[in-house]
């Protein structure tokens, strides 16, 4: 005889009563097909827009769900998060709007902007830990002196169901998707989208994406030990444990975890802010990434990717596209020999405007051991098309008479 297995911590049912719950007070964001990654990519990619939440992202549905599930006594004892960001400004923004105190303990580590965000939407900030395992510790005691109703970022039945309700949208839009791909960090996310993903859809595949640097969930499922933690553009889903509750309904309905490195999540940022015109953290780029790192296995399929979230530091945005055209070619540093003579700097300038490039930083190295005396190195940055067109400006400096190189 089969032995039955037990009930799940949600079932579809939860979600379609936090989706009645959250109503009018989370918006139903927008779902799109992406005919430029479509073509790019060899499936049809549907896209949705979790960052157009007030927040910016996904986090509001669950901690809303959560925040109306609370008795008045817990109200008005005023709640709890650990958070290094989106769940915290999901907390802070429900519970200013319904009068409700948060205090919000987030790791040292936070980006300024993130921590700024949550001030301003009222929350008492508590900036505690070199991580997040670090800062839940600190949320402990703060919870026991204070007797405050903790807000789970993702291992709460009640989060995961509100989380769930984006897939609910989503299938409503698109009900004939192949595959949903789905960031991971702790696994609140994917468990509630793939409990009603499945639900709506049963042969749906439902695929999370991790970062490398934090492979805790497929590390759990394994049974193995995750290798220490690395720094991640894809600070979201960056969570050492995933959750009890959450690995037991991922075990139970998700498909496969992939894992993606940091290079793969930065070209995905930096394509959705040139093709979609739209701006993702790296977390919410995860799920293009892992299309882009294997689109083999989606090749024909309609694929829904979840954007999780917009909340990029600006620093980390700049550095990523800055990257990114040095990735692409159309940024790049270039050294140049030179007689240093009256006319020489003026000769590189014109043959490169004539080549058609755009200078945006000039440098001189006179004090070279490897040159003569009468020689220079020039160090020129410069902005190209792309990579064939560098190559056509460093043949254009040649054929002038300048010894050139590019510096990686």
């Amino acid at each position: 005889m089969t032995q039955k297995r037990p009930p799940l911590p949600i079932d579809v049912a939860d979600v379609r009563a936090a989706a009645a719950r959250i109503a009018g007070a989370v918006r139903r964001t927008p779902a799109d097909v992406s005919e430029t990654l479509s073509a790019l990519t060899g499936c049809r990619v549907h896209l949705k827009f979790e960052i157009f939440q007030f927040t910016a992202s996904f986090k509001e549905r669950g901690a809303l769900n959560k925040i109306l599930t609370l008795t008045e006594a817990e109200r008005r004892a005023g709640v709890l998060a650990v958070s290094a960001g989106n769940h915290a400004q999901a907390v802070a923004y429900h519970c200013r709007r319904l009068g409700i105190a948060a205090t919000v303990v987030m790791p040292k580590s936070t980006p300024f902007s993130k921590i700024a965000r949550t001030v301003e939407l009222g929350a008492e900030i508590h900036l505690e830990g070199d991580g997040f395992a670090e800062a839940a510790a600190v949320a402990a005691r703060l919870r026991a002196e204070r007797g405050l109703a903790l807000i789970h970022p993702f291992d709460d039945p009640a989060v995961m169901a509100g989380q769930g309700t984006l897939a609910l949208e989503f299938l409503e839009v698109f009900p004939d998707l192949d595959a949903l791909v789905v960031p991971v960090g702790g696994g609140g996310l994917i468990a509630g989208v793939a409990v009603a993903a499945k639900a709506v859809k049963p042969d749906i595949e439902v695929i999370g994406v991790q970062a490398a640097a934090f492979p805790g969930m497929k590390a759990a499922l394994a049974g193995t030990e995750p290798p220490p933690p690395r720094q991640t553009i894809a600070d979201g889903i960056a969570v050492k444990a995933p959750g009890r509750l959450t690995r037991e309904v991922v075990a139970a309905c998700v498909d496969d975890i992939v894992l993606v490195g940091e290079d793969a999540i930065e070209q995905a940022v930096c394509s959705l802010v040139e093709i979609e015109k739209v701006v993702v953290e790296g977390a919410g780029a995860a799920p293009l990434a892992a299309l882009r790192a294997a689109p083999q296995r989606f090749a024909g399929r309609r694929v829904g990717l979840v954007l999780s979230g917009a909340n990029i530091d600006s620093r980390a945005l700049a550095g990523c596209l800055l990257r990114g055209l040095v990735r692409d070619g159309r940024m790049v540093r270039l050294a140049i020999d030179m007689e240093d003579a009256p006319g020489s700097l003026a000769r590189v300038a014109a043959i490169i405007g004539d080549a058609g490039g755009n200078i945006i930083e000039v440098l001189h190295q006179r004090l070279s051991a490897d040159l003569s005396l009468r020689y220079t190195t020039l160090e020129i940055q410069i902005e190209t098309r792309d990579r064939e067109h560098t190559r056509a400006i460093m043949a254009a400096l040649q054929a002038g008479g300048f010894a050139v190189t590019e510096r990686r």
